[in-house]
């Protein structure tokens, strides 16, 4: 999709010849300046009503992507990059109460896989 959308602004920008302004950024205004913020969040707000969704910020997108991903038990280590964060650390301190989460779940899951009683010295000896 961005292929084709970066096709279609390169015939804009043939179209428009010199009053084209290559500024690098993949969506801008019809004359390649870049898109103000407030025209995006006006934009995305008038998108979600229509589609009846709660109210929620464009950037808070964001967050609410990290959250699920972490919340769903994604690697510390690939959501920075995702976010375009500098470090895990970033993303750690932003989303600490929901690493917890994960940890605790993973924990006791690993906890509920642990044999118990004659079962588990059976396991770990061997024995049958």
């Amino acid at each position: 999709m961005l292929l084709e959308w970066r096709l279609r602004e390169r015939a804009e920008a043939d179209t428009l010849g010199s009053k084209w302004q290559d500024t690098g950024y993949v969506f801008t205004y019809e004359d390649g300046r870049p898109l103000l913020p407030q025209y995006v969040s006006r934009t995305f707000d008038k998108l979600r009503e229509q589609a009846g969704l709660p109210p929620m910020t464009f950037h808070g997108l964001r967050h609410e992507s990290a959250s699920l991903l972490l919340a769903n038990g994604a690697d510390i280590a690939l959501v920075p990059k995702m976010l375009g964060h500098a470090s895990v650390a970033i993303t750690s301190d932003l989303y600490t109460h929901l690493i917890g989460r994960a940890d605790r779940e993973a924990s006791a899951k690993a906890a509920a896989s642990i044999p118990r009683g004659a079962v588990a010295h059976r396991v770990h000896t061997g024995q049958a």
